[in-house]
């Protein structure tokens, strides 16, 4: 089958399409139906990710390029799409109670978490900065609202404020260095800028260093990092799940494709940048996270030391770092998503608890709710032979093959700090005195729990097929 228009092929942004489409959809049946629908959309939308997804699935194999070479759909653009709409489907599901609130029924929630996975669709497949902006902006805006969703909570106002005047500064730092790389190479497509990029003039290093300062902050990466313990803990717990899983695919598909695929004859020069970035975001997130008491602030300095370990896969600029780099994040979404699911599951009598300490003693309460969180837990530390410990394998192995030995020595040692505070909260569960019992557990939570407590802790009896998948979605960057 063939779609085109204006000369163009469609076929390849089919799915954004029926995205784009869909939540038009849902927001007219919200507006006309009112707040009673919200329930019926956040289902739809779920069903619309599930489509989409399909239908990414659906295109022809190989590489398929429209709109002069702006969007790209190849096996890397699949693969990371595909996570981004499994995290943003998961984060739907996760949010079904807090939505089913009277005070936070909103169907408006569920048409922006579809618009900003549009946004990440869209940067994911981006093969020129215009395109990249495109995607980042429309990824960004969406985020800026949930984040204030709470409009009569000090806290998440504060959250939204915060993320959107630093998003609006990062975005100008990013404009200003695609706008150099431009004025440096008379192109903005990645393939153009790579054929004139082949010596590191000081234009486009310096385009280069605020294009990679822009990426940095939507990662989280130090030292644009300062957001995210804020808005984790400011933000619904729902939306904090979202900012933790889907947004961070997205952001390092760009980061992976725009340094490997437009820059690749400066290798040396980026190189030395992310290797910085790396330690300074496994350091911070390892370091940082120990006096911590609310488990939500506690899981914004993770992420910002996932996002260091993933960028030590980056560094190395070869196929077996890009492999790993996509291995990790998938593994780091599953991870995130079934943590959140049980912070999202502690609740005394209707009101959720959120400090460590709430969790005392909960291995005499809940025992599988307490097990399930430990082996998460000991996944994030990455403790072998869970998920997590394969996710940080595949990176250092990448990193010593590229002769980055001080790079994987340092992510070692912050891997063994970062252990600390996560069994630190297993000493917690299983060593102090029980608090009172906890509300039973929903059974969307429950689910969403049990496929990401199950993928963490067998995947080493089975990990070839997303291996193998990583694998041929890293070689279709070369």
């Amino acid at each position: 089958m063939s779609f085109s228009s204006a000369g163009y092929q469609l076929q390849p942004v089919l799915p954004e399409l029926v995205l784009a489409v869909g939540a038009m959809v849902l927001l007219m049946i919200g507006a006309y139906r009112g707040q009673g629908t919200t329930r019926l959309i956040t289902t739809l939308a779920v069903c619309l990710l599930v489509l989409t997804g399909v239908l990414e699935l659906w295109l022809p194999a190989g590489k398929l390029v429209t709109f002069g070479g702006s969007f790209i759909v190849d096996d890397f653009a699949r693969f990371l799409k595909v996570l981004a709409l499994i995290a943003s489907a998961a984060t739907l599901i996760l949010s079904t109670e807090y939505l089913s609130q009277p005070s936070t029924r909103n169907f408006e929630f569920s048409i922006l978490v579809l618009l900003s996975t549009l946004g990440m669709m869209v940067l994911i497949s981006a093969g020129d900065l215009i395109s990249l902006y495109l995607g980042l902006e429309l990824m960004g805006l969406a985020l800026y609202v949930v984040a204030a969703s709470q409009r009569d909570n000090a806290k998440s106002s504060e959250a939204g404020l915060k993320y959107f005047v630093l998003g609006a500064l990062s975005s100008g730092m990013l404009l200003y260095g695609a706008s150099l790389i431009y004025g440096f190479t008379g192109t903005v497509s990645f393939a153009g800028i790579a054929a004139a990029a082949t010596t590191g003039s000081i234009g486009i290093v310096f385009g280069l260093v605020f294009l990679l300062a822009g990426l940095c902050f939507k990662v989280s990466a130090v030292p644009f990092h300062m957001w995210t313990p804020d808005v984790y803990e400011g933000a619904p717990t729902p939306v904090t799940a979202f900012f933790a899983s889907a947004p961070k695919v997205a952001a390092l598909a760009v980061f992976t494709r725009a340094t490997l695929t437009a820059f690749p004859g400066i290798v040396t020069q980026w190189q030395q940048i992310l290797v910085f970035v790396a330690i300074a975001s496994m350091a911070l997130g390892s370091f940082a996270a120990i006096g911590q008491s609310n488990i939500k602030r506690l899981m914004a300095y993770s992420s910002i030391g996932h996002m260091g370990f993933a960028l030590v896969g980056l560094a190395a600029g070869t196929v077996e770092g890009a492999q790993g780099v996509l291995v990790y994040i998938a593994i780091y979404v599953a991870m995130t998503l079934g943590t959140f699911s049980i912070i999202l599951a502690m609740k005394r009598n209707g009101q959720a608890v959120e400090q460590i300490s709430d969790f005392a003693g909960l291995s005499r309460t809940n025992p599988l709710l307490a097990f399930t969180f430990a082996m998460l837990l000991f996944s994030l530390a990455g403790v072998p032979p869970l998920a997590g410990f394969f996710g940080k394998w595949y990176v250092f192995v990448a990193a010593i093959k590229a002769n980055l030995f001080t790079l994987a020595v340092i992510g070692v040692l912050t891997s063994v700090v970062g252990a600390f505070y996560y069994l630190s909260i297993v000493k917690v569960m299983y060593f102090d005195q029980p608090l009172t019992k906890l509300d039973p557990v929903r059974f969307e939570l429950r689910t969403v729990l049990a496929v990401a407590g199950i993928f963490n802790i067998f995947f080493f009896a089975y990990p070839g097929p997303l291996v193998s998948v990583a694998t041929a979605a890293a070689k279709s960057l070369f």
